[in-house]
């Protein structure tokens, strides 16, 4: 492609006017994506011949003038832990690795009414389960930005096509900070939505209390229309609900700055990215004032505790009998044991035993169900201050991307990674990482924002007049790269 892939808006006027066909995007997207994919890997599956028939039945709406709106021909790439009738779900597992979806999900049925055009399946950290995508049983993703980096993840896959040009959007999973950690190490936009606000069928559990479906996009306006697209109330899904969202009384607002999340373990350069905010913030008119959560420090014991917990439960299904690949043996306890052992690698299977061992009848009071007692005074602290404030700014990421193989040996540095991320999920409230500086070695820097459950819209909204006041515009050096080529 010639340059950066514009807002969603900006192409469906195109695509009004007549002066850009739908299949003309989708052909430039997979033009850029035979590029870069050769040095990212972040599609496991292009769905060319399907995505070019689609798109030409685009065409022929827009020349009728029956567009089926603003995503209609729009080019979005799906994470595969998301099902898509027809097509392999691995979520990057040798587990699944010959599981072909019976049905969509309901977030890809939402997407297909709204004549979205589907790049393909983006690579993951095996089972959501990581902060880097290295977990993959099918090989690294890595960051357009610098191959020697880590996208983030487990939606590394999912933010770098967007990242570097070859997808418009892409949908990602966020179970302790999967789309908005790697949304800010790819320098694009990612939002996870309140909790039960988007359906999660069809999506692979991992740790069924804390996951949430959420777009990856280069705008905050782009956010919006997929959200407002994929979200809505679903009966298949027994954690759905109807929300009730809030709007901003006043378009000056109270913004708190979260002081755990501002001290030692955060880098200078992702605290001063926050202060840069508050300033501008400040010229505008904003209430921005520090807040204290004193919980929020034990936020990662807890999640990591919960979700483990959660995971041994939802992963005891993939077991050689149902699902996925079957190693023989004779008997069928060894065949599971094989099946398991084979299917599953090393960080997946450490995860469940963290799990099975925090669940078992000895410590269920003293880790899991002290763990659950600490999230529900974490989710009431949120409640007190969101009393005080509208929205809470932190940075999304203690630092920017790091190296491959850089915390690999070291879990707790990779869990620390998620540091400012897992309150939201633990609480259930929508949260945005929007992008707005570089770091000294020119990787993306970003804030997040979080706001009281159901307030999504209003969040996006102060989302956007930020993203207006940072006016972050750099693009990564693979697509300049490739723009030179």
């Amino acid at each position: 492609m010639a340059e950066k892939i514009p807002s969603i808006s900006k192409i469906n006027e195109l695509f009004q006017n007549k002066e850009m066909k739908p299949s003309e995007l989708f052909e430039q997207v997979y033009e850029t994506a035979s590029y870069t994919e050769s040095v990212l890997h972040a599609h496991l599956e292009l769905f060319y011949d399907e995505g070019l028939k689609l798109s030409k039945e685009s065409d022929n709406r827009y020349t009728k003038n029956e567009s089926l709106g603003l995503l209609d021909g729009i080019p979005i790439a799906i994470k595969d832990n998301i099902n898509i009738y027809g097509y392999k779900t691995t979520c990057s597992s040798k587990m699944l690795s010959n599981y072909v979806s019976p049905y969509d999900a309901t977030v890809v049925t939402s997407l297909k009414k709204a004549g979205t055009i589907f790049t393909g399946k983006t690579n993951l950290d095996e089972f959501a389960m990581g902060s880097s995508t290295e977990n993959s049983a099918y090989g690294p993703t890595k960051n357009p930005w610098n191959p020697d980096f880590v996208p983030g993840g487990s939606s590394g896959g999912s933010a770098a096509v967007v990242s570097a040009g070859s997808a418009v959007a892409s949908l990602g999973s966020d179970t302790g900070g999967s789309i908005r950690q790697p949304a800010s190490f790819c320098g694009v936009v990612g939002f996870k939505p309140t909790y039960g606000t988007v359906s999660r069928y069809g999506l692979i559990a991992f740790a069924s209390s804390l996951d949430q479906i959420g777009p990856i996009t280069n705008t905050v306006d782009d956010t919006r229309i997929i959200f407002n697209e994929i979200q809505g109330y679903d009966s298949k899904d027994a954690t759905s609900i109807t929300p009730e969202y809030t709007k901003l009384e006043n378009k000056k607002v109270k913004v708190g700055i979260l002081k755990e999340l501002m001290q030692e373990g955060v880098s200078n350069e992702s605290q001063n990215e926050v202060n840069k905010v508050v300033n501008l913030l400040k010229e505008k008119g904003h209430d921005v004032t520090e807040i204290s959560l004193p919980l929020t420090e034990m936020a990662l014991s807890v999640y990591y505790l919960i979700a483990p917990a959660e995971c041994s439960a939802n992963l005891s299904r993939f077991d050689g009998v149902r699902y996925g690949i079957r190693e023989d043996a004779s008997t069928s306890y060894e065949m599971m044991n094989k099946t398991r052992s084979v299917g599953f690698g090393e960080e997946v299977k450490k995860r469940i035993l963290l799990g099975t061992y925090a669940l078992s009848a000895g410590y269920f009071d003293e880790y899991y169900g002290r763990a659950l007692k600490v999230r529900s005074k974490i989710i009431t602290d949120f409640k007190t201050a969101f009393d005080k404030v509208d929205f809470i700014l932190s940075p999304t990421t203690p630092t920017p991307a790091f190296g491959f193989g850089e915390k690999t040996k070291n879990p707790l540095e990779m869990y620390l990674s998620d540091l400012c991320t897992i309150p939201a999920n633990l609480a259930g409230l929508p949260a945005i990482s929007i992008p707005t500086g570089l770091s000294e070695n020119n990787l993306p820097l970003s804030v997040q924002i979080m706001g009281k459950p159901c307030s999504d819209y209003s969040l996006i909204d102060f989302a956007e007049s930020i993203e207006e006041m940072v006016e972050f515009n750099s693009s990564p050096n693979l697509l300049k790269e490739n723009n030179e080529s």
